[in-house]
C-alpha cells in the first residue's frame, strides 16, 4: 500500500474514532441530565430541623412554629422550584419528576398551614365551604399557579405517567390521619426505596391499619383512591392484592394473605383524624 493510501486509511480511522467519541459523550451528557437531581437540599434541611418522627418512624409531628421562623427558607425553596420550566422537567426521568412533584406538594402544604398557624386546629379550617384548602391556587409550578389538588390529581395521578399507588403514603396533608411527613426530602435516585419505606411504615401503624379476626381495618385512603390500586402496579390489580404485598408490615401470615385475596377476610376502613400534625 502506498504512503498516500496509508494516510487516507489512518485519516478515516481517526475521523471514525472522533465521531464515536462525540456520540458517546452526547449520550453520557444526556443520561446525566436525565438523572440530575434538582437540588432539594434546602427543603431537606427544613425537614430535618422541624419534623420529628414518632412511633418508630410510623408517624411524625411538625414544629410549625419553627417552620414559621424559617419561612423565608421555605419561600426560597418554592421560588427555586417555580423556576423549573416544563421543558427542563420533561428532560428528567420519571423518578426525578415524581420526587420533585412530591416535594413541592409537601412544601406547599406546609406553606399553606403557615398562612393561618397557630389559629387552626386542622388544615380543613383554611378556606371556606366553596374553596377547600386543596383547591386554592397559590403554588407557581411549571408555568402555572397551581393548587395542591392540581399537583396531586392532575400532574401526579391524572398524568398516568407514574402509575404508582405508593404516592399516597408520600404526599402529606398535614393531618394526624395522613401518612407521616418524612424528615428528609425525596430524590430521584432513592425514590423507589423511599416509597417502599413510607408505605411499609404507614401500614405497620396499628392505629390506622390492623387485622382483627376476619376483618382487615385500613385507612380510608384505600377507599378514596381505590382505582389507583387497580392499575396493575407490579402485578397488583386491587386493594387486597396491594395489601398482600405488605403482609409483613400488616403482621399477616401467608394463610391470612390467601384468605384476604379470596375475600374471606373483609376490608373495612378506619376513621381519619384531620387534626393538625403539630408538635
Amino acid at each position: 500500500m502506498s504512503l498516500f493510501n496509508n494516510l487516507v486509511v489512518k485519516n478515516l480511522v481517526v475521523k471514525n474514532l472522533v465521531v464515536k467519541m462525540t456520540i458517546a459523550t452526547t449520550v453520557l451528557l444526556s443520561s446525566a441530565a436525565a438523572y440530575a437531581d434538582f437540588n432539594h437540599s434546602s427543603w431537606d434541611a427544613l425537614l430535618d430541623k422541624h419534623v420529628v418522627m414518632t412511633n418508630a418512624g410510623k408517624a411524625s409531628v411538625v414544629d410549625y412554629a419553627g417552620m414559621q421562623a424559617d419561612k423565608s427558607k421555605l419561600a426560597s425553596y418554592l421560588s427555586a422550584t417555580s423556576k423549573v420550566t416544563q421543558a427542563e422537567f420533561n428532560r428528567w426521568n420519571k423518578d426525578e419528576q415524581l420526587a420533585f412533584l412530591i416535594n413541592v406538594y409537601n412544601a406547599g402544604t406546609v406553606e399553606l398551614v403557615l398562612t393561618e398557624y397557630p389559629n387552626i386546629k386542622s388544615i380543613k379550617d383554611i378556606g371556606s365551604v366553596l374553596s377547600s384548602p386543596w383547591k386554592q391556587n397559590f403554588i407557581p409550578l411549571l408555568g402555572k399557579t397551581r393548587s395542591l389538588d392540581d399537583i396531586e390529581h392532575n400532574l401526579i395521578r391524572g398524568s398516568k405517567r407514574y402509575n404508582d399507588p405508593r404516592i399516597h403514603f408520600a404526599v402529606n396533608c398535614a393531618s394526624i390521619g395522613c401518612p407521616a411527613l418524612q424528615d428528609d426530602a425525596f430524590t430521584g435516585k432513592r425514590l423507589d426505596k423511599q416509597l417502599e419505606q413510607v408505605t411499609s411504615k404507614f401500614l405497620a401503624d396499628s392505629s390506622r391499619n390492623r387485622l382483627k379476626g376476619n376483618m382487615l381495618e385500613v385507612s380510608p385512603i384505600f377507599k378514596w383512591y381505590k382505582e389507583d390500586f387497580t392499575m396493575g402496579w407490579r402485578g397488583t390489580n386491587d386493594v387486597a392484592g396491594f395489601l398482600g404485598r405488605y403482609s409483613q408490615a400488616l403482621a399477616m401470615n401467608s394463610a391470612q394473605v390467601k384468605a384476604l385475596e379470596q375475600g374471606k377476610i373483609k376490608v373495612s376502613y378506619t376513621n381519619y383524624n384531620w387534626r393538625l400534625n403539630k408538635k
